[in-house]
């Protein structure tokens, strides 16, 4: 097991390069099923989430190729089953039932595992899925899906489900006739799949909006495609830079799929200027400000963020309210902040912060994978020394953020338990 190892107190100064987006990611590396030929994937990042979708590929029968931030998937002989090893430790496994439907009209999918910070049913995926003609069984832990040809349909979400939309945006592409989906999710990593798709020859149009219409076509042909920077990863850095009272040039950052989350940091006491190769942060003033806050669907202020906004807060003057409204179990790194000297009270979905003069180093242990990042956050303005253990969380969503906070001046390093 690997802790981080943080002392507190050092403002970052610097240049730092956001990665591509891993919630783009593991949806294109799926949607590489429902090509026959070889797609190039490029600006993939290097973490343990896409390792474990390269098996996955791999086990239903792609052939890949990887480079530094390259890969090269080649489907060659598709198999329909995702073994629950892989996927009871990813969500986003779940993601290959709509490829595999489309290629061959069968698919024993595993029930998903991941972070537990909600029950994020797939039970919006199936229904969806069964309007296109499938029909679905649960036996033995497996979702089994079968069907003949799918058939395009008129498809309304009870919610804006990312997941549900991806599923549906990728089945639909071999799909026979249009689809049309009515409250669509209208994330950024939902439009840059879909300009994937596009790229392979998917008829796609009214991604990032919440009525998407899909025209199947009889198959999709090679490309290759730049994944999109990651907007959560390039948040995390922006508070970084505010909470330590430093300057950052955020490289690569993806601004205009970060507005509810800079108008947030705006109201805060955030500066932030877009300059030619990304984006400069710093105070606008020597205080911060807390603010009120409610997690909401794409373009609201986004639930990945809420754990790191909340690290904020605890710094900022006066009191402040975080209202989670999209996950029903996301306040599991509340008790580690607490440890840390946070002033947080609990009253349902609703988070209130009161600003405290320090937050003092302490062993701390991550719940999830955004809850690593606002105890990272955390550590890095605390008096003294934190240790942050259970980084394996940490590892399926942030490239190497230890190398690249400390060449801006965190004192940060991974060490063994």
């Amino acid at each position: 097991m690997e802790k981080l190892v943080i002392e507190g107190g050092n403002p970052l100064h610097g240049t730092i390069r956001v990665s591509g987006s891993k919630n783009a990611a593991l949806p294109i590396l799926l949607a590489s099923l429902l090509c026959s030929e070889t797609v190039t994937l490029t600006n993939v990042p290097n973490l343990r989430d896409i390792t474990t979708s390269f098996k996955l590929l791999e086990l239903l029968g792609c052939k890949i190729e990887r480079a530094e931030g390259t890969a090269k998937i080649t489907p060659v002989t598709l198999q329909p089953e995702a073994p629950y090893e892989l996927v009871k430790t990813m969500r986003a496994s779940v993601l290959c039932l709509g490829p595999l439907l489309a290629r061959l009209g069968q698919a024993d999918v595993a029930l998903p595992g991941g972070c537990a910070i909600g029950a994020r049913p797939v039970d919006l995926h199936l229904k969806a899925l069964e309007r296109m003609g499938a029909e679905f069984s649960l036996d033995s832990g497996y979702i089994r899906g079968r069907c003949g040809k799918l058939q395009g349909a008129k498809i309304s979400f009870e919610f804006p489900t990312v997941g549900g939309t991806e599923n549906l945006l990728m089945a639909a592409s071999l799909a026979k006739g249009t689809t049309v989906l009515e409250n669509a999710a209208r994330e950024p990593e939902i439009v840059d799949l879909a300009k994937f798709l596009i790229a392979m020859g998917a008829k796609i149009s009214g991604h990032g909006t919440s009525v998407i219409t899909i025209e199947g076509v009889e198959k999709l042909h090679a490309c290759e495609y730049k994944i999109m920077p990651d907007r959560i990863e390039a948040g995390t850095f922006i508070i970084a830079a505010a909470m330590t009272d430093g300057e950052l040039l955020v490289e690569d950052c993806p601004t205009e799929s970060l507005e509810g989350l800079l108008v947030v940091l705006q109201e805060m006491g955030v500066y932030t200027e877009e300059k030619e190769t990304g984006l400069l942060v710093r105070r606008a003033t020597n205080l911060l400000y807390a603010t009120d806050i409610t997690t909401q669907p794409f373009p609201g202020f986004p639930t990945d963020m809420q754990a790191q906004v909340m690290s904020l807060m605890c710094c900022a003057t006066g009191a402040g309210s975080i209202d989670e409204k999209i996950f029903e179990n996301r306040f599991m790194h509340v008790q580690e902040l607490v440890r840390l000297g946070a002033d947080i009270k609990l009253k349902g979905s609703t988070a209130i912060i009161r600003g405290v003069t320090h937050l003092t180093g302490a062993p701390v242990m991550a719940s999830d994978l955004r809850a690593s990042a606002s105890l990272i956050l955390a550590g890095l303005v605390a008096h003294g020394e934190t240790e942050v253990e259970r980084i394996y969380h940490l590892d399926r969503g942030y490239e190497a953020i230890e190398k690249k906070l400390s060449a801006v001046g965190a004192k940060i390093a991974r060490v063994s338990s």
